[in-house]
């Protein structure tokens, strides 16, 4: 009996570990928190919060949840047709889970919500602040790097984005990446036998015009 009980733990044990990350290339982040990009030419767009969007995807070892949360205000600077600078605030009382329904879908946003993960009581909104944007390796690819602030936490990150129209009348990019939810401050590992994939996965999309 008790090596069959060793055996069942040791199993656990090992389903636990296998937690994968959601799909996404992991954005770079830095502990040095650069200044805002500044640019002395420009046109500042308003952010179209009906129209920009940041879904979210994570992973547990039993199941794989998705959903979205609303972007509440932002601007984006456009010169010579490039995107130079901007931010974002994202509204974090609206997480919301798509892959659910009724009882559960409304535990998984509370938990979401709770101390165990953003603590939007005391927190109530991330921000993004573009420090830097370079041209990619193609035309429309650009590596942008921004002061992400989760839970009264600052990091700086860098990744891929793509440009589909930049003028001085209207703005839409787009990102997909992956942070290390650990970084923020966001620590719960989830249950023993179900433990919760370290990164979490966004896809953003901003559109901004005048």
């Amino acid at each position: 009996m008790k090596k069959v009980t060793l055996l069942m733990v040791a199993g656990a044990l090992v389903l636990a570990s296998c937690v994968g990350n959601p799909e996404g290339k992991r954005a770079e982040v830095s502990d040095d928190v650069a200044e805002a990009a500044t640019s002395q030419a420009g046109t500042e767009l308003t952010v179209d919060t009906g129209l920009s969007m940041v879904h979210w995807t994570a992973r547990k070892v039993s199941a794989e949840h998705h959903g979205d949360v609303q972007i509440e205000s932002g601007a984006l600077v456009v010169d010579n047709g490039k995107l130079v600078s901007g931010n974002f605030v994202i509204d974090l009382s609206t997480i919301a889970n798509h892959d659910l329904d009724g009882e559960y879908k409304g535990k998984l946003e509370g938990h979401l919500k709770s101390a165990d993960f953003f603590d939007v009581d005391n927190h109530p909104h991330a921000t993004f602040e573009i420090t830097n944007v370079q041209d990619g390796a193609e035309a429309g690819n650009i590596i942008v790097s921004g002061n992400l602030t989760i839970r009264g936490v600052t990091k700086n990150i860098t990744f891929d984005a793509q440009v589909q129209e930049a003028s001085d009348t209207a703005v839409k990019a787009t990102a997909d990446f992956n942070i290390a939810r650990e970084d923020w401050g966001v620590n719960y590992a989830g249950q023993a036998d179900d433990l919760i994939s370290k990164e979490i996965n966004f896809k953003v999309t901003l559109v901004a015009g005048v």
